[in-house]
């Protein structure tokens, strides 16, 4: 294990990608934190670290390809992909319509 969930909320404040009060997500849900990634991944090794952190938690899992949003989740399931010995790829809205890369 490279650490833990300590760790990694360390990490995200220390780069200032933690963010606090109240967000409205995408889904509709209410929460009372926000993780800006786009600030994490500024930093490879500090981004290194933290998907290590959820590279061990899916590590088990039958999984055959990493898919990650564009844009902000192809760095992460690049690394994600890499990590666990793992093709990534990313999906792309055309049209509307979400399309795999």
């Amino acid at each position: 294990m490279r650490g833990g969930d300590n760790m990694v909320i360390e990490i995200l404040k220390e780069v200032e990608a933690l963010l606090e009060g109240h967000f409205l997500l995408s889904s509709g849900r209410h929460s009372n934190r926000y993780v800006q990634c786009a600030k994490l991944l500024q930093y490879p090794d500090k981004a290194e670290k933290v998907l290590g952190v959820v590279t061990d938690k899916v590590k088990e899992l039958d999984i055959d390809v990493i898919v990650g949003p564009a844009m902000g989740g192809i760095i992460v399931a690049y690394e994600l992909g890499r990590q666990l010995g793992k093709p990534a790829i990313f999906t792309e809205r055309e049209n509307g319509v979400v399309t795999l890369r």
